[in-house]
C-alpha cells in the first residue's frame, strides 16, 4: 500500500528555511563550529595601505568579538631577513579605549574577507592611537623548518630598555604583544623575588586563576584563547594567547614566538577570559585556565603551534612543610624544559613553602629529599638554612639550591635528564641555629705515623653560649717522618673545594657522564656538619668523578698526557682522613693547622 507524502504548509518550511540560512550563517563566524577550516588566505604581495579588515579577539568569558582595523602599510625584513610585517590601525570603541591588549597576540587578522595573518607586535607604550603589527599568514601556517636542536632563547624588535639605550623615543619602537604568564596561587612576594628572571625571559607575570575542565575545551576555532601549561597542581603557572588558525587537530596561535624555544613538548590547555584590564601603561586580560587539550610542538618566530590530543607528561613535585604542630603536604607537576625547568622547580618550591599556612619565618628548615631519574640513580637532597639578616625570606636559599641543582642537571652535556619526580620534605624548628668555628687546635703539635689524634674545635653558636666539639683524625701508616700535614677544620663548602678544586665549581676535570654527576652531587658535603680533613703533600689526580690521591708524578704525566685536555686536574694535597660532627645547624668558618710527623 502506498502513503502520499505529506507536503509541508508554507508556514512550516518557511521555518526549515529560516534555520537552515541560520546555520549556513553560523559557518562564516569564527567561534561557532569546531568543524569550522582554515578560510581562504591572502597573499602579503596584495595587502595594500588604506585596505580595511576586521580582526577578532575574546574581551570577556568566551565571547569571540571582532574589532575592525586598516593597513597602514607593510614594513619589509622587519623581524630578519624576509621576515615582513604588516602595519595596521586598530579602530572601534573597545580596541580604542584598551590599545593593544597582552594576551591579544595571534589574534587572527581579515582583509577583503580572507585570513590575512596573526596580531603580533604593538607600538610602544603610551601611545595615543592603537597601532599594531601583524605576521603574515603564509609565515604563521609554515613556521621554519623544524629541528630536534633547542633553539637558543631570543625576542624581537626593541625593547624599550634598548630603545631608550640606543637613543631612540620611548613608545617609538614596535614590540612583541606581551604575552601573559598567569600565576594562580602565587603571591606577588614570590614574583619579586624572581622578577629579574622573568622579564629576563620578556614575560609580564599576571595573577590569575584555574577553571574546572569542560569536554568543551578541545573545540577551538580562530579567536579563542589557549597557551602552555608550565606548572599545574596546588599552583599552576600558565601562558595565554589568541589562537590564529585550527587546521584538522593543529592549531596555530599567538603570531610571534612565546620563548623562541623551538620544537618543544609542553602541555596546552584552554584559557577563558575574566575580563580585560585596561592600562595607559600596558593592558591586559585577565584570565582563567581551564582543562589540558592538546601539546605545544614548535615556538618559533612567527608562531606558536599545537596539536590537540593528550598533552605530554610532566614531573610531578611533592613537598611537605612539617612543624613541631602541624604538617602540610603540596602536590604540583611541571613541565620538563632545560631552559625552564631550573626556574619553575624554584619558584613552585619558594612559593609552595613561604605561601604555606604552617610556615613562619625566622625558623631553620631542614631539607631533605630526592630527585628521580629515569635510568639512573636518584640525586640525594639534604642540607639546613638558618635565617640571615638581609631581608630575603629564609626559605629563598632552599630555592636557589634547588634551581642550582637542577641547573647542573639540565645543563650536562653527556644526555638529556629525564626525570620521573621530585620529593621535597621540609622540617621548620623555631629559631636561628647556626654555628661559627672561632678557634682550633690539636691534642699535640706532632705525631708519628699511623697515630691518631684528637682535634678540638671552638664553635660559637647564634647568640649561644661557646662550646667545644671533639674528634680525632688518623695519620697514615705511609707517612715519611718529617713531613708537614694540614689539618683543615672547617665547614662542608670549602672542604668540598680543598678536595674537588674546580671540578667542585663546574670547570675542568668534572664528569664524564651523568652517572658520574650524580655520583658528584651524592657525595657534595652538607652544609650542618663542623668537618675535620687531614691533607697530606702528595699530588691528588682527579679523573671525571674520581678522586685518585697520592698518584706518583710519572703517572699523572702519561695520564694527562691523553687526548682529552681540560679532562684531568692535579692537586697538590691529598685528603688522607676525614672526621665530621653533626650539628643541626648551618656551619661557616675555616681553621688551618700544621701537623708535624716526627
Amino acid at each position: 500500500m502506498l502513503t502520499a507524502r505529506p507536503h509541508l504548509s508554507n508556514s512550516r518550511a518557511a521555518l526549515v528555511l529560516a534555520l537552515l540560512a541560520f546555520f549556513a550563517a553560523l559557518c562564516l563566524v569564527p567561534g561557532t563550529l569546531h568543524a569550522q577550516q582554515t578560510p581562504e588566505t591572502l597573499p602579503l604581495s596584495q595587502v595594500r595601505p588604506g585596505m580595511q579588515g576586521y580582526a577578532y579577539t575574546i574581551f570577556a568569558g568566551d565571547q569571540i568579538e571582532k574589532f575592525d582595523l586598516e593597513v597602514i602599510g607593510v614594513v619589509d625584513n622587519f623581524l630578519g631577513p624576509k621576515q615582513s610585517i604588516i602595519l595596521v590601525q586598530l579602530k572601534g570603541p573597545k580596541v580604542e579605549h584598551s590599545g593593544v591588549v597582552a594576551g591579544m597576540s595571534g589574534s587572527p587578522v581579515y582583509l577583503d574577507g580572507k585570513l590575512a595573518g596573526a596580531l603580533s607586535l604593538k607600538l610602544g607604550v603610551f601611545t595615543k592611537e592603537p597601532i599594531a603589527g601583524v605576521t603574515p599568514i603564509q609565515d604563521v601556517l609554515n613556521p621554519p623548518p623544524s629541528s630536534t636542536a633547542e633553539v637558543p632563547m631570543q625576542q624581537f624588535g626593541v625593547p624599550s630598555a634598548a630603545s631608550a639605550s640606543a637613543g631612540l623615543p620611548s613608545g617609538a619602537t614596535l614590540e612583541p604583544i606581551e604575552t601573559p604568564l598567569v600565576f594562580s596561587g602565587f603571591q606577588p612576594a614570590t614574583l619579586q623575588q624572581f622578577a629579574s628572571q622573568i622579564q629576563g625571559y620578556g614575560l609580564v607575570a599576571t595573577q590569575g586563576g584555574t577553571t574546572a575542565p569542560s569536554p568543551q575545551d578541545s573545540h577551538l576555532v580562530a579567536g579563542d584563547m589557549a597557551g602552555m601549561v608550565l606548572v599545574q597542581g596546588d599552583a599552576s603557572i600558565n601562558s595565554a594567547c589568541t589562537v590564529t588558525a585550527v587546521q584538522a587537530d593543529r592549531v596555530y596561535l599567538c603570531g610571534h614566538p612565546f620563548l623562541n624555544l623551538g620544537d618543544v613538548q609542553l602541555p596546552m590547555a584552554r584559557s577563558r577570559v575574566v575580563m580585560t584590564l585596561s592600562s595607559d601603561l600596558s593592558s591586559t586580560k585577565i584570565v582563567n585556565i581551564a582543562g589540558s587539550i592538546g601539546t605545544i610542538t614548535s615556538d618559533h618566530l612567527t608562531a606558536v603551534t599545537g596539536k590537540l590530543g593528550p598533552p605530554p607528561a610532566m614531573i610531578p613535585l611533592d613537598l611537605s612543610l612539617r612543624t613541631s604542630a602541624a604538617e602540610k603536604k603540596l602536590h604540583f607537576e611541571i613541565v620538563n624544559h632545560s631552559k625552564l625547568t631550573p626556574l619553575l622547580v624554584a619558584l613552585t618550591t619558594f612559593n609552595g613553602l613561604t605561601q604555606n599556612s604552617v610556615y613562619g619565618e625566622g625558623t631553620t628548615l631542614h631539607l631533605t629529599g630526592e630527585i628521580r631519574l629515569q635510568g639512573h640513580a636518584p640525586v640525594q637532597l639534604e642540607n639546613t638554612f638558618a635565617p640571615g639578616d638581609s631581608l630575603a625570606p629564609d626559605g629563598f636559599p632552599i630555592a636557589i639550591t634547588m634551581q642550582n641543582v637542577f641547573a647542573r642537571l639540565f645543563s650536562n652535556s653527556f644526555e638529556p635528564a629525564k626525570v620521573d619526580g621530585i620529593s621535597l620534605r621540609v622540617e621548620s624548628t623555631p629559631g636561628r641555629k647556626s654555628f661559627t668555628i672561632e678557634s682550633a687546635w690539636l691534642e699535640k703539635g706532632e705525631a708519628a705515623p699511623g697515630e691518631t689524634l684528637r682535634v678540638r674545635v671552638l664553635l660559637r653558636p647564634y647568640r649561644g653560649t661557646p662550646r667545644i666539639e671533639e674528634t680525632s683524625v688518623r695519620v697514615p701508616e705511609q707517612v715519611s717522618r718529617g713531613t708537614n700535614l694540614r689539618v683543615l677544620v672547617s665547614d662542608g663548602d670549602l672542604l668540598n673545594r680543598a678536595s674537588r678544586g674546580f671540578a667542585f665549581a663546574g670547570a675542568g676535570g668534572g664528569p664524564a657522564g651523568l652517572d658520574q654527576l650524580i655520583s658528584l652531587l651524592n657525595r657534595e658535603r652538607r652544609n650542618d656538619r663542623l668537618y675535620v680533613g687531614l691533607f697530606v703533600p702528595a699530588p691528588t689526580l682527579l679523573w671525571d668523578d674520581k678522586e685518585l690521591p697520592n698518584i706518583p708524578l710519572s703517572q699523572i704525566n702519561i695520564v694527562d698526557g691523553r687526548p682529552a685536555p681540560g679532562s684531568v686536574q692535579v692537586l697538590r694535597e691529598s685528603l688522607a682522613s676525614e672526621a665530621s660532627i653533626p650539628l643541626g645547624g648551618p656551619v661557616s668558618g675555616v681553621i688551618s693547622l700544621n701537623l708535624q710527623i716526627r
